[in-house]
């Protein structure tokens, strides 16, 4: 069974998705009518920008989204997913991949999305830290243990868990982690706390644009962040993207869900090689691949 994996913020390259552009009509379309429903050129930032515009929230998040499912679309009939998933925000892509949200709506979900998470990190001082070499258990009673936000948010896989928080918390949580072992505890250049409760504002924000979009079965299974379990009824599907911002993306767990639910081949689509990575360290038997078009 093939598993189609769509990837999160941090993926972004300067030029990702000028292939596309240039040798799809249909893609040029797509980017065209992204530019469009934006209200600015999205692709002069993708294709010819400097690494800083690209680096902006508001710009980071449609261009992955863009180039994830543009990709997906110009596949046509090799894009055949048995079951998807998506990190963070690819699980936007993915579920406008696999035909629960159309382009426009997805689109306009992920930019909603993106600005909310942006206005939430300007209410107040936060962050995130890379913690490797330590069990889950050991660090989720750390974060439990330390005064103020601090909790457990990215579940990458086994040994490489994110944190996410108040600037005080995530830095002093890093001390305690150390002191317990970790090989690096390292705070991340982000300019916010991402699925941690410090994205309330923004879930708030997002949830009243999810509600107000129509939403689909998807042709497969969607193994969401938020349960990293097989959903494919529309009403859960929203329920579980609205939870999403403030909850843990369960990464390790949605893998070893789709391993056990028959998944032998991983196949990424959008920029980057990250989750192919993340595939090997979960079940370094299990196959992976890029997405191309033919």
């Amino acid at each position: 069974m093939k598993a189609y994996l769509f990837p999160g913020q941090g993926a972004q390259f300067t030029g990702m998705g000028q292939d596309l552009y240039e040798s799809s009509s249909e893609a040029k379309a797509l980017f065209e009518a992204a530019n469009e429903q934006l209200g600015f050129s999205i692709t002069d930032i993708m294709f010819t920008g400097d690494a800083e515009a690209l680096k902006q929230t508001k710009v980071t998040q449609p261009a992955i989204f863009l180039h994830s499912v543009i990709l997906a679309k110009v596949m046509g009939s090799d894009f055949a997913p048995d079951m998807v998933a998506g990190h963070s925000l690819g699980e936007l892509s993915a579920l406008t991949a696999s035909g629960a949200l159309n382009f426009a709506d997805g689109l306009a979900l992920v930019s909603k999305r993106a600005l909310a998470m942006q206005a939430a990190c300007e209410l107040q001082p936060s962050t995130m830290a890379a913690v490797l070499g330590l069990e889950d258990a050991v660090v989720e009673k750390i974060c439990e243990e330390t005064a103020g936000i601090v909790v457990a948010a990215n579940y990458n896989c086994p040994g490489q868990l994110v944190i996410s928080g108040e600037v005080p918390a995530v830095e002093a949580a890093c001390e305690s982690l150390k002191e317990a072992g970790a090989r690096r505890a390292l705070m991340l250049p982000v300019g916010g706390a991402f699925h941690s409760p410090l994205m309330e504002p923004a879930r708030e924000e997002l949830a009243k644009a999810i509600e107000g979009t129509a939403f689909s079965a998807p042709v497969c299974p969607i193994y969401q962040n938020v349960t990293a379990a097989a959903v494919t009824d529309p009403e859960a599907i929203k329920a579980n993207l609205i939870k999403q911002l403030t909850a843990s993306v369960r990464w390790t767990q949605s893998m070893q869900q789709m391993i056990a639910d028959g998944a032998e081949t991983f196949i990424e689509v959008g920029p980057g090689n990250v989750l192919q990575g993340l595939i090997k360290k979960i079940d370094r038997s299990k196959e992976t691949q890029k997405a191309e078009i033919a």
